[in-house]
């Protein structure tokens, strides 16, 4: 297990559950696992404005925590998955985090440390699971580490297979998502990747904006301008006309209050991976 990060105050981990609108769990078990991470995608969103606003990325508890619980803000799977590991570890969940590879829309995978995904054990020996609120549209519910069969979730039907050199492959309807290194690693692992991810032209999150989260009827997602929103399987889409409807949008759909509106740098555009969704 990762030992690096010590746990939260009380007055912290309040302010986290508040944030995601959860009652403090009586046990650090699969039930208390579930509803945290449903909660969680429901109220924080993927995003990966700091990028285009210029906002630093530093990967240390407490600034990942200022960020998303303090600023109310949300981020991408270094932000999101650090975070909810600070937050499980301090209700006692036993934490691990594991680095991932992306499959990119050729089949091809990303770079080392491209994803952050967390090993959960629960006090029910249940587990452990796999918890992952940083990837944007996918499994609503954790994942059966060490299940090799089919795991249905309200996203659709998973299943974990072994992969060469001791990886796992996580699939989703078939097609492969990414690749899990089953090795602990600690949070400033991570460096590297997201460094990559935040200055790379080659990066698909320096080439776009996304902001996303799940709903209680689907999922609702603003890409620049474009405002998605999937409702029990019929999706809407429709451009915002300017810069205030855009900030109207990530505040009253996101609670996101921003003092300008994002922007992509110019001529970096288009994407072929997996991350986030619509």
């Amino acid at each position: 297990m990762d030992t690096a990060s010590q746990p939260l105050r009380e007055e912290t981990v309040d302010a986290y559950l508040r944030r995601i609108g959860a009652d403090r769990p009586l046990r650090a078990d699969s039930e208390s696992l579930r509803g945290l991470q449903q909660r969680h995608l429901r109220s924080v969103p993927f995003e990966n404005l700091s990028i285009h606003l210029g906002e630093p990325l530093v990967l240390e508890d407490k600034l990942l925590l200022d960020k998303i619980v303090g600023a109310r803000r949300g981020g991408f799977c270094y932000e999101l998955n650090g975070a909810f590991a600070a937050l499980l570890r301090s209700l006692g969940f036993g934490v691990a985090l594991f680095q991932a590879r992306v499959f990119t829309g050729d089949g091809q995978l990303g770079i080392p440390y491209d994803h952050l995904v967390l090993r959960v054990e629960t006090d029910d020996g249940i587990g452990p699971w796999l918890a992952d609120v940083g990837f944007g549209d996918h499994c609503h519910h954790p994942l059966l580490l060490r299940e090799r069969g089919d795991q249905s979730d309200p996203a659709g039907v998973f299943r974990i297979v072994e992969a060469p050199d001791g990886d796992l492959d996580v699939l989703r309807d078939g097609k492969p998502q990414f690749r899990l290194d089953p090795r602990p690693r600690t949070l400033g692992d991570f460096e590297a990747g997201a460094w990559y991810h935040r200055t790379s032209p080659a990066s698909h999150f320096t080439r776009n904006l996304v902001c996303s989260r799940l709903t209680d009827e689907g999922r609702i997602t603003l890409s620049g301008r474009r405002l998605v929103t999937t409702v029990h399987g019929e999706r809407a889409e429709r451009e915002l006309r300017d810069d205030a409807e855009v900030l109207t949008a990530y505040r009253e759909r996101f609670g996101l209050e921003l003092d300008r509106v994002p922007e992509v740098r110019k001529g970096l555009s288009g994407s072929t991976a997996q991350y986030g969704g619509e």
